[in-house]
């Protein structure tokens, strides 16, 4: 598979939410994406495994190829932090042995090149209290594979592409930010790197990508690779910036978004 030339460089690189072993996950664009990318630091911000689905796990050597990637980067020094999420919570006792060099935790703080502090987590640990029942877990997993199967053969059906939004991927991602939007979310995460002494906060888990500031304190949303294709990255200054994955990018992603 060929990808940009030059690769895109950053000193971090923040990436959520590719659920991959879940139906709606896109697995090579996953790949295209971080075989365009070089950066120093890598975080998966959570559900990076989508572990919910025992009876119709979708995997391939795509998928393969991208947990092959992660350990390339290890190989080469490059330090890489899982921060586990809602749908992969049992990486944090059961990592898979061959990538034995990722750190695995449930929050850490990254420094930025500028001094900022940033709390870095998945997001799910802000949501309203039933949305944290694991069965709401599940049970929010299994319709999303339902709906997606029916999308995939509407899609069939109808001939559209694979860049053609349906309705049915319309209405996930709108469930997916009415969730995230309808209780404080974002004012949660907030509170929660203000009282804890940090700048901001990185996270995902909403499929909803951001990047801004108010009142000094950074929200930033790395969105996700089922709806968005978006992922956020730190320059060597220290800023970041919110990327948005597509095939025709030179290098790798569009400048979305950018914090100064």
């Amino acid at each position: 598979m060929q990808h940009a030339s030059p690769k895109l460089s950053a000193r971090s690189l923040f990436i959520s939410d590719l659920h991959l072993g879940a139906r709606g996950s896109r697995a090579a664009s996953i790949l295209e994406f971080l075989q365009g990318v070089e950066a120093q630091r890598i975080y998966l911000v959570g559900d990076i495994l989508d572990i919910w689905h025992p009876a119709a796990v979708h995997w391939s050597e795509t998928h393969d190829a991208i947990i092959d990637w992660f350990g390339a980067q290890v190989a080469a020094g490059r330090e890489v932090i899982y921060l586990y999420g809602n749908h992969d919570r049992e990486m944090r006792v059961n990592f898979p042995r061959p990538l034995p060099a990722i750190t695995v935790a449930e929050r850490v703080t990254h420094e930025a090149a500028d001094g900022r502090r940033y709390l870095v987590l998945h997001g799910d640990q802000c949501d309203m209290r039933i949305l944290r029942w694991h069965l709401m877990t599940r049970i929010g997993s299994r319709c999303d594979a339902l709906l997606r199967r029916i999308d995939q053969w509407l899609r069939r059906r109808r001939n559209l592409s694979e860049g053609e939004r349906s309705l049915i991927q319309i209405a996930l991602a709108g469930i997916n930010h009415l969730l995230a939007m309808g209780d404080g979310f974002e004012g949660r995460l907030r509170a929660l790197a203000r009282d804890s002494g940090h700048d901001g906060i990185i996270c995902g888990h909403s499929h909803k990508p951001a990047l801004r500031e108010e009142d000094g304190a950074i929200y930033a949303n790395c969105g996700d690779w089922v709806d968005s294709m978006t992922a956020l990255i730190e320059l060597e200054d220290g800023r970041l910036q919110l990327l948005e994955w597509s095939p025709e990018a030179i290098p790798a992603s569009n400048l979305r978004e950018q914090l100064a």
